[in-house]
């Protein structure tokens, strides 16, 4: 299993910042070769706000995303998504046999300042272009985040 992370700093306050990352909607605007999601279930009732959740209890999505691979091919695959507002982190990963996951967090660093953590876990041998691709993945959020107010959401 190979483990690649990558962190930046966004000029966003982080509240702001992961109500952006954590609106499931909104992945298709910061994930390069995302070109689509949408729920394939209902939200369980504790995603209706943090009390009607224990601590750190993670809304949980079910999802079908659709995205362009390298070659220019389109794929749709199921996925799923926790979102854990409490310390602001989102999970993924896809059900099946392989055994690939990833995580984001956000961190307070200073008024109107975050770190963004981006970590992916995949059974590929460690490969560059992996890396590469959070990178991209992690400008792409700091591109789009600039563009987006929750006003506009």
């Amino acid at each position: 299993m190979a483990h690649h992370e990558v962190s930046t700093t966004v000029d966003v306050a982080p509240n702001i910042l992961f109500d952006y990352l954590s609106d499931v909607q909104n992945l298709p605007t910061y994930l390069p070769r995302m070109t689509g999601v949408h729920e394939t279930g209902p939200l369980p009732e504790t995603a209706q706000g943090a009390e009607a959740r224990r601590p750190k209890e993670p809304v949980h999505h079910e999802v079908e995303v659709t995205a362009e691979e390298p070659s220019g091919q389109s794929v749709r695959s199921e996925a799923w998504i926790d979102v854990v507002e409490e310390n602001r982190t989102l999970r993924w990963g896809a059900p099946g046999d392989s055994d690939y996951h990833g995580e984001l967090e956000v961190d307070f660093v200073a008024d109107g300042t975050s770190r963004l953590t981006v970590r992916l876990d995949t059974e590929h041998a460690d490969d560059p272009a992996i890396d590469d691709e959070l990178r991209k993945t992690v400008e792409g959020i700091k591109t789009s985040i600039q563009g987006w107010s929750p006003s506009s959401a």
